[in-house]
């Protein structure tokens, strides 16, 4: 008995084994594509390096200095504010529209048909490139473009409204934009979740007379709360990141009075004149302000699921 017992933990040992094995490929490319960048920033963060006209400056260590020249010039608030309005504007309606679509696709009662040509035709944005979508946005929504047309025609205005000469209209493509993109994306995940759901719950509530709208807030949603923590935390991040879009629209200038402006594209210009401890700190910035925010919005998610 003993003998066999010694036989299964060393047949354990070796499959075990093997599972190492191929997690070898996984670590080797995240410590040279994720770690090893990761820590450069940090270390390049420290440094004054960048060019002034041909000439090299540094790198010489300053500590802190950049992360200070940041927060004293004001722009990193302004940015931060733009890239969270931009994306608030886009995750708002995406979450609602979603969740609706989502509910209505996972309703057995309403037996739509054509479901996966639906799923295809709202997931298809998702597949277009950013900077197309963007050049598409653009014509559709210029001065002469047919937005402008369409509304003049109708009488809704009087003449054609600058949407990137306004604050707010240029932040509203960008969040319209985004909302286009992802909505799809989010509205199969909660798909997924919704059927992941026993649908005994759901027929036990209707027998007990509960209405669509109770059996959804009392039900599906609380249910729904991993998926949503993760569609949520994943949109954040993402919005943080928030780049290709909003440079392509704005020329890469945040126009107008860079109220489009985000804290990639600040980064991107730090880049782009070679300013490498500058951007290294706000790399470093932007960094924690994502895991604080993840962290603060998946600790208060998961304490009201326990309550």
């Amino acid at each position: 008995m003993a003998a066999s017992t010694n036989k299964k933990k060393s047949k354990v040992v070796r499959y075990n084994k093997w599972g190492y094995i191929f997690l070898i490929p996984f670590f080797l490319v995240y410590f040279v594509f994720q770690l090893i960048p990761l820590i450069s920033t940090f270390y390049n963060s420290l440094f004054e390096n960048y060019m002034s006209g041909l000439t090299q400056i540094g790198p010489r260590f300053v500590g802190l200095e950049n992360f200070k020249s940041l927060f004293q010039n004001g722009d990193l608030l302004k940015y931060t504010g733009n890239t969270i309005i931009m994306w608030l504007i886009g995750f708002i309606p995406q979450i609602i529209i979603s969740l609706l679509l989502a509910a209505w696709f996972t309703d057995l009662r309403l037996r739509l048909k054509a479901q996966g040509l639906f799923k295809t035709v709202i997931y298809m944005p998702n597949l277009i490139m950013a900077a197309a979508f963007s050049m598409l946005i653009f014509t559709l929504f210029s001065d002469n473009g047919p937005i402008n047309s369409i509304m003049i025609n109708l009488g809704l205005i009087d003449k054609p409204f600058r949407y990137l000469s306004n604050v707010w209209g240029a932040r509203g493509l960008v969040g319209l934009m985004n909302f286009m993109m992802w909505f799809g994306n989010t509205t199969i995940l909660l798909m997924a979740g919704m059927m992941g759901i026993d649908v005994g719950l759901f027929e036990a509530a209707q027998v007990d007379g509960a209405k669509p709208f109770d059996i959804f807030t009392k039900i599906t949603l609380p249910l729904l709360k991993p998926i949503l923590l993760y569609v949520l935390i994943t949109s954040m991040i993402g919005g943080l990141q928030m780049f290709d879009v909003p440079q392509v629209l704005t020329a890469g200038d945040g126009r107008p009075d860079r109220a489009a402006m985000t804290l990639i594209m600040y980064l991107n210009k730090h880049l782009y004149s070679k300013n490498y401890g500058m951007a290294g700190a706000l790399s470093v910035i932007l960094f924690v302000i994502t895991a604080v925010l993840s962290v603060f919005v998946y600790r208060s998610m998961v304490d009201r699921t326990k309550e």
